[in-house]
């Protein structure tokens, strides 16, 4: 992949955590091509909670680059006329534009989301639904991935969003590394439905991140419900519940994707033979894994390696 310029716009009262994100993420690294640039309109800076931003760039860098990022900042603001126009030229010459939170407002009054599927914060969901009507609003997602144009749900999803970005862009071993560094899941399952207030947990009801951190290392095992729910120590009924509560999917469809997601980074890293992935990563045979890639990836293992091979990138 060639040098990948990445603006980041900082409009006045920018949400401080949804502009950390991808300036953190797709900050210039050796081992990626991105090249990042915190970009404002008129005289490069913005105001956010607090403090100032004086930004490297302004709206000429947001028009040069390859993927423009929109953090969240208050809904009820109009972007500069300016801004939606660039946005949308942006949009028309195939560019990547994305927003986090509630930065889909900008997007949307830019017609950019029109016609597509889009997600925001839980809070503002409503809005963005009555106000755009020719965006089908997902309510329930933590990113929506429309090819050339993408949205994340509310603020901690933008690292769900951008880390599957670097994974569609390098693969997942780039992806992983860099969630290593921000100490942030890969990839998680489920919806933003489960960080909507609840009532709170009776006393003594503990997360069960102890049992999937404890999956993750024994993929290649034969994990199933019952095996989970005795480490947990729960019954298969109550563990079920209460994996699905925090996870916003099923035992069996987490370890599917976890299986898939180890798959991906021993193809790109090893040059182990189809086979020896298959079983290392838990599904079994090459033909189960080839069936699983064609599912959810829609390519095969040997395509997939072949995508991501760095030593032939060399």
């Amino acid at each position: 992949m060639a040098t990948h310029r990445v603006a980041v716009l900082a409009l006045d009262g920018v949400t401080p955590l949804d502009l950390g994100i991808p300036t953190q993420i797709f900050n210039s690294r050796p081992e990626t091509p991105y090249e990042m640039t915190v970009c404002a309109p008129g005289k490069k800076a913005a105001t956010t909670a607090g403090f100032t931003l004086v930004a490297d760039g302004d709206m000429e860098q947001v028009r040069a680059a390859d993927t423009v990022i929109v953090p969240g900042y208050d809904p009820l603001v109009r972007a500069p006329d300016a801004v939606l126009d660039i946005l949308a030229e942006a949009r028309d010459r195939g560019r990547r534009v994305v927003s986090i939170c509630t930065g889909a407002f900008v997007l949307a009054a830019a017609g950019v989301l029109d016609g597509l599927h889009a997600t925001t914060h839980w809070k503002h969901i409503d809005d963005l639904e009555r106000d755009f009507p020719a965006v089908t609003v997902d309510r329930d997602v933590l990113y929506v991935d429309e090819g050339d144009v993408l949205t994340s749900a509310g603020v901690c999803c933008g690292i769900d969003l951008c880390l599957h970005i670097v994974r569609r862009d390098l693969g997942a071993g780039a992806a992983n590394e860099i969630a290593r560094g921000l100490v942030a899941a890969p990839h998680r399952d489920g919806g933003q439905a489960q960080y909507v207030p609840a009532p709170v947990p009776v006393a003594g009801k503990t997360s069960l991140s102890d049992t999937r951190g404890w999956a993750l290392h024994r993929l290649d095992e034969p994990l199933t419900l019952p095996v989970l729910a005795r480490h947990a120590g729960l019954s298969q009924r109550t563990f079920m519940r209460r994996f699905t509560e925090e996870t916003g999917t099923t035992p069996l469809q987490w370890l599917l994707n976890a299986r898939l997601g180890k798959a991906r980074e021993l193809l790109e890293t090893t040059d182990h033979p189809i086979d020896r992935v298959a079983r290392d990563c838990g599904l079994g045979t090459a033909a189960n894994l080839r069936l699983h890639f064609r599912r959810a990836l829609d390519t095969t293992p040997t395509a997939y390696r072949r995508a991501f091979d760095r030593s032939a990138a060399r």
